[in-house]
Order: C-alpha cells, then structure tokens, then sequence
C-alpha cells in the first residue's frame, strides 16, 4: 500500500475554472431499460439455441476438467489485471504522477465489480473513483480514460491490420483504417482552435503523439494477455482456431463482448464465436460444431466471470478503505 497522495498537478488556472468534483446525480432508469440488456442476451441466447446440438455442447462441456478450467482462469484474469494496470499506469500517469502501480492495479481490480453489468460501466466507476480518491477534476480524468480508450482501438486495430496479410481474407479495410488513424494523429498532434479548450480534450492534445505511442506501447502486454487467454481457452474445449485468423476475428470479438447491449457479453460472445470460428469446431453438421462453439464460450465466459469477481471483491476491500479515510471525522465534543 502506498501512501496518501499528494495534490496533483494540473495546468494552471484549471483548478479556478473547474470544482475539483463535481456533485453527480444518479440516473434514474426505467425498469424496462434497466431490463433491456438481459433481454437482449436472452433473445441471442435463444437464437442461438435453436441452431445447436445440444448433445454436442454437454459432451464438449464434459470433457473438460472444471478445476483445471477455474484454476485456468483464475490465473490468467490475475495477469490479465496486473497487465491491465500497467497499460492504465502508462495512460494516465500525465494525470496522476503520484499514484503507484498498486494504486492503479486496486483502481481496476475494483472497477470489475460494476464491470459485471458492462465493461464501459467499470471503466466509468473506476474512471470516477481515480478522480475522487486523487482529487483531480472529473472531466480532466475522462479525458485522461480518452487517451486510454484511444490507444486500446489502436491496439485492436493494428492487430488486426497486421495479422490480415497472413490470412485468406480480404484486405479492403485496412486502407479505410489506416486512413481514419491517421487523422485521429493529426487532430491530435495540431488540434483545431475551437477544440483546445475543451477540458475532456485536453489530455489527448497534451499527450499528443508521444504520449499515444507510449500509451499505446503499455497497454500491448494487456493486449498479448487478453488474445492469447483467449485463444487458448477455444483450444481447452478442443477448438483449434489457426493463430492468423484468431489475430484478425479475436479482436473483433473483444469490441463486440464490451458493447454495452449485455451483461457481460453473454450472448453476443456466443453469437459472434459461432459467426467466426463455426468451421474450426469439431462435428460434423453445422449445429453440432454451433453447439461445441457455445459450449467453449459459455464456459470461458462462466470461468473468468468468477474470477473477476474473487478480485474485484478483494480489491474493493482495499479501495473502501481508501474512500473511508476521505470521510471526515466527527468533531470531538470537549466536556468541562
């Protein structure tokens, strides 16, 4: 544990302009809306079980040690958080000089808890809980989470990119990508007048290309974690996806699990390993390997979920107790 942190710097005259946090209201949403993501996995869910060999998806179920696949998962969401911090530490360590890496690994690791709901919705909490507990203005912060976001699609994307050329499939947008990031680089590097004094900007003018490529640079041991985990957990269910097509579609899939449309991707994960990775399954009839393919990734996703929540709950220990010291203590009535 570190200690407390000191004031953090931010461009003079920011302070002045801006409350260090601004009073957040909670959004109330209606019952259906709130509902909306949970019957979206129900309804893929329930495409998808029309497609499948049920036979096919307990027999690939059952031939896998459940202990090893926890023990498994286990594992690699604990590497996958510590590469996860390192990625974060780079990113924002412009905005927060003064928070360590264990800082930065407690941030995320209790951020998973919200996570459950959806990815974006852990990175909002933890984005929040950053500027709270360091006393940066929230905007300033969200901007820092921009460069962060910034360089995790730049990382997916130049995966993809590079792994294209190796595979059978088409090339046609790569020009389109390369193209659209080249002019992300260059609003960055000379941002237009009326966009510099926007604050939730600022970060992203002020990192600029260096500050991109650094990011960008820490954040690929995450991406090396997240794809190989991956790929290899299709490979315990006996699913044997070819390395080049995993570099292409596995990034793909990961953009489509953390759209905030379910919990947890459940549903669009499913929907989306059968779309990509159908031919690579063992069977002989389409359902059977749709059925293998939903086994692999429902029990992927089951295994990592448990995970995620052992280490979130125990860094939101760690994280409460840091809130806990920001709450002011009771004024001491003096008797005599």
């Amino acid at each position: 544990m570190t200690s407390e942190p000191e004031p953090t710097m931010v461009p003079s005259g920011e302070r002045a302009s801006e409350p260090a946090m601004p009073s957040m209201a909670r959004p109330k949403l209606s019952p259906l809306r709130s509902a909306l993501p949970f019957l979206v996995a129900g309804f893929l869910l329930w495409l998808l079980a029309r497609k499948l060999d049920f036979d096919a998806f307990f027999e690939t179920l059952a031939k896998v040690d459940p202990f090893a696949l926890l023990g498994f998962a286990m594992l690699w969401q604990t590497v996958l958080l510590a590469a996860d911090a390192f990625g974060n530490f780079v990113a924002y360590r412009r905005t927060m000089p003064q928070a360590s890496y264990i800082d930065f690994y407690l941030f995320r690791g209790a951020s998973y808890l919200p996570g459950m709901i959806n990815h974006h919705l852990g990175q909002a909490y933890m984005t929040y809980l950053q500027a709270r507990l360091l006393k940066i203005p929230l905007a300033r912060m969200a901007g820092t989470t921009l460069v962060s976001y910034a360089t995790w699609m730049g990382c997916l994307v130049g995966c993809m990119t590079i792994a294209v050329p190796f595979t059978d499939l088409p090339l046609g947008f790569v020009p389109v990508v390369l193209v659209c990031g080249g002019l992300y680089l260059l609003v960055v590097s000379r941002p237009p007048r009326f966009l510099r004094g926007v604050t939730l900007l600022k970060p992203l003018f002020e990192a600029g290309l260096g500050g991109h490529l650094r990011a960008l640079v820490g954040r690929l041991p995450h991406l090396a974690v997240l794809v190989l985990g991956t790929w290899i957990s299709f490979r315990l269910f006996g699913i044997r996806i070819p390395l080049g097509t995993a570099l292409v579609y596995l990034p793909i899939l990961l953009v489509v699990v953390t759209l905030p449309i379910t919990p947890q991707g459940f549903g669009a994960r499913e929907a989306a390993s059968a779309t990509f990775f159908a031919a690579y399954a063992p069977g002989a009839t389409e359902p059977e390997r749709i059925g293998s393919l939903a086994a692999a990734s429902t029990g992927w996703a089951v295994s990592i979920t448990l995970a995620a929540i052992l280490l979130g709950v125990v860094c939101s220990r760690f994280v409460d107790r840091k809130l806990a010291r920001l709450q002011p203590e009771p004024a001491t009535e003096v008797i005599g």
